[in-house]
C-alpha cells in the first residue's frame, strides 16, 4: 500500500467515526418520537401519509401483528414489481423499446429487490426500462431498507421495554425510516453525485461513432437518484450492468470514496442509535467495536492477498482509475454491509481475497451489515454469546436485565443457521446437476467458488457476484429466489419473535454474577462466536474452493 492509500483509509475511518454518533443521535430522536431537525418541515407529511392510508401511527402491535403487516407489505410490493417488469414494453418511459421481462427473471428480480438483496441476473441498460428502474427497482430500494430498519427497531424495543405486549407500529417505523432518514440523505447524495458526473436524464440512448468508424450505443437514464439510495440503503443494484465500475454510476475517485462511506454510514449509526434507545450507549459501542474489528481484519487480509508481489494480473478485473486498494476497500465494504455494489469484478480477485469476500457474507452479514439487518443479525449472535457466557459463570444468561431462555436461543439458532443451510444445499445441488455447472466460466476449485459465491450472495441478501457464472436461466433464477427469500424472512421472523418474547419479560437488576456486556472481554467473545459459527459451517467448502486454488496458484496452476 502506498502513502495515499493509508491516508484514504484514515479519512474513511475518521469520517465514519464522526458521522456515526451524529446520525445515531438523530435517528434515536426520530424513532423515540422526540422533536428533531425535520419535525417541522416534514411532520405534516407524515401525518398526511397516515390519514391517506388509514393508519393509526400511535397504535402499537404485538410481534405477530408486526410480522403480518411487514410480510403483507413486502409481498404486495414484490408482486407489483414483477407485474411492472412483465408489462414494461407497454408502459411509459421506455425510449429504447425494451421488451417485457421473462417470468423467471421477473420473479427473481422482484424477490431480489424486495429482500434488499438486489441480485441482478441481467444487464440493467439492456433489460430494464426507465420506468421499471425508477418506479419499480428504486422504490424497493427505499422500502426494503426501511423494512430492515423497522425490524431493528422492533428488536431494540423488545430489549428495552418491560412487561410489554407490543413492540411498536410497523407502518410508523416504515414511514419514519423513509421520510426522515432515507429520503433526505438520498436527495443530498444524489445532488452530489450529479455534480460529480453521474447521469440523471430521461433522454433516450445516444449513438456515437468511434474513431474506428464503428457505432456505439451509450446508455443513459435517471441514474443518480437510484445510485444514491442503492448505496445508502445497502441495496447494491446497479443501473448499469457493470455497477459501480461504470463511469456513469461512479465517475471520480471522490464519488467512489463517498459511495463507500454511504454504504457504511447508516448501518454504523443504527448501532449507535441502539445504544441510545436501550439507555446505555456502551452497549452500542461494544457491538460497534466488534463490527469494526471484523471489518479491519477482513480488509487487512484482503489487502495482503491482493498486494502480493508475485500475483499475476493484479489489475485484472479492476478499474485503472481506482487501482488495487480502492477495489479491495470497496469489495470489503460491500460484502461486509450486504450492499452488493461492486467497482471491480470479484471473479478476478486472488483466491484468498475472494475467500474474504465470501466469509464476510457467510458470517451472517453482521459486520455492519445491511441497513437494519446488520444490527438485528448481530443481536442474534449477542444472545448466543450471552447464553454461552451464562453457562460459563453458572447462572441463567441475562442481557440488559432480561433472562435469555430456551425460546430465544432456539429462534436465534434458526436465524443464524437458516441462510447457512440454503448456501450449502444450493451449492451441492448446483454442482451435482449439469444445469448448475453448464454456465460456469472456470473449472476446478475456481468454478466451485463461483457457485458457492452465488448461493452465499443470495442467501446472505448481498447481491454481489463473482461475475464468472451465468445465472440468467430458470434453474438459478428460481433457486436463488428461494435462497433470497429464506435468507431474509427466516431471520426477520425469529428476530420479531424474540422481540415479542423479551418485551413481555421483567427486567432484573444486575448482580455480582451478571456477565458484563460492555467491555473488551465481551467484545472479544462476541467476535469469537461469530467467527467460530462461520468457520465450523463453511470451512470444508472454502477449503475445496479458494484455499485449494490458492495452493495450486503457488504451484503455477490457474483456472
Amino acid at each position: 500500500m502506498k502513502p495515499h492509500d493509508w491516508l484514504q483509509l484514515t479519512l474513511f475511518l475518521a469520517a465514519l467515526v464522526l458521522l456515526t454518533p451524529l446520525l445515531g443521535r438523530f435517528m434515536a430522536r426520530v424513532f423515540s418520537g422526540e422533536p428533531h431537525l425535520l419535525t417541522k418541515p416534514l411532520g405534516w407529511l407524515e401525518r398526511l401519509i397516515y390519514r391517506a392510508s388509514g393508519v393509526d401511527g400511535t397504535r402499537e402491535m404485538s410481534w405477530r401483528g408486526y410480522a403480518a403487516a411487514l410480510i403483507a407489505f413486502n409481498i404486495a410490493g414484490c408482486v407489483l414489481l414483477a407485474v411492472i417488469q412483465m408489462t414494461q414494453a407497454w408502459l411509459p418511459l421506455n425510449p429504447t423499446g425494451l421488451p417485457n421481462v421473462p417470468l423467471d427473471l421477473a420473479v427473481n428480480t422482484a424477490v431480489s429487490f424486495m429482500t434488499n438483496t438486489n441480485w441482478q441476473a441481467y444487464s440493467g441498460e439492456a433489460t430494464m426500462s426507465y420506468f421499471t428502474q425508477m418506479a419499480g427497482l428504486a422504490v424497493h430500494n427505499f422500502t426494503s431498507a426501511a423494512t430492515g430498519i423497522a425490524v431493528a427497531l422492533a428488536l431494540t424495543r423488545g430489549l428495552a421495554r418491560r412487561t410489554s405486549a407490543t413492540i411498536g407500529n410497523f407502518w410508523a417505523d416504515l414511514t419514519r425510516s423513509t421520510l426522515y432518514v432515507l429520503l433526505p440523505l438520498s436527495l443530498i447524495f444524489a445532488v452530489v453525485l450529479v455534480q460529480q458526473g453521474v447521469v440523471q436524464t430521461f433522454a433516450p440512448y445516444v449513438t456515437a461513432t468511434t474513431l474506428e468508424g464503428a457505432e456505439q450505443v451509450i446508455p443513459l437514464g435517471p441514474t443518480a437518484s437510484q445510485i444514491a439510495i442503492k448505496q445508502l440503503g445497502t441495496n447494491g443494484g446497479g443501473f448499469f450492468g457493470v455497477n459501480s465500475a461504470h463511469p456513469f454510476e461512479n465517475p471520480t475517485p471522490f464519488s467512489n470514496f463517498l459511495t463507500m462511506l454511504a454504504i457504511f454510514v447508516i448501518p454504523s449509526a443504527l448501532v449507535n442509535m441502539y445504544g441510545r434507545l436501550v439507555g446505555n450507549q456502551r452497549q452500542g459501542w461494544s457491538i460497534w467495536a466488534a463490527m469494526m474489528a471484523l471489518f479491519l481484519i477482513g480488509l487487512g487480509t484482503m489487502c495482503w492477498a491482493e498486494f502480493q508481489p508475485n500475483l499475476p494480473a493484479a489489475m485484472e478485473g479492476k478499474e485503472t482509475r481506482f487501482g488495487v486498494f480502492n477495489s479491495v476497500l470497496f469489495a470489503t465494504v460491500t460484502t461486509d454491509a450486504s450492499c452488493g455494489a461492486v467497482n471491480a469484478m470479484h471473479d478476478s480477485l486472488s483466491p484468498l481475497a475472494g475467500l474474504v469476500a465470501m466469509v464476510n457474507m457467510m458470517l451472517g452479514e453482521v459486520v455492519f451489515g445491511g441497513v437494519g439487518a446488520g444490527l438485528y443479525g448481530m443481536l442474534m449472535f449477542v444472545l448466543l454469546t450471552v447464553f454461552i457466557a451464562g453457562l460459563m459463570v453458572g447462572r441463567t444468561p441475562e442481557y440488559l436485565g432480561k433472562k435469555i431462555e430456551a425460546a430465544e436461543i432456539k429462534w436465534a439458532v434458526v436465524a443464524v443457521l437458516a441462510p447457512c443451510v440454503c448456501i450449502l444445499i444450493g451449492t451441492a445441488v448446483s454442482l451435482a446437476n449439469p444445469v448448475g455447472t453448464a454456465t460456469l466460466n472456470n473449472a476446478g476449485p475456481h468454478g466451485l467458488s463461483e457457485v458457492l459465491y452465488a448461493w452465499t450472495s443470495a442467501a446472505a441478501n448481498n447481491g454481489s457476484a463473482f461475475a464468472g457464472i451465468g445465472v440468467n436461466n430458470p434453474f438459478y433464477n428460481y433457486g436463488l429466489t428461494l435462497a433470497m427469500f429464506v435468507g431474509r424472512f427466516a431471520v426477520i421472523i425469529p428476530a420479531l419473535a424474540i422481540a415479542g418474547s423479551l418485551a413481555a419479560k421483567k427486567t432484573a437488576p444486575a448482580s455480582s454474577g451478571t456477565f458484563p456486556t460492555t467491555g473488551a472481554t465481551f467484545t472479544l467473545l462476541l467476535i469469537a462466536v461469530v467467527v467460530i459459527v462461520g468457520a465450523l459451517t463453511f470451512l470444508p467448502a472454502l477449503t475445496l474452493g479458494p484455499i485449494v486454488e490458492h495452493l495450486l496458484l503457488q504451484a503455477g496452476r490457474t483456472f
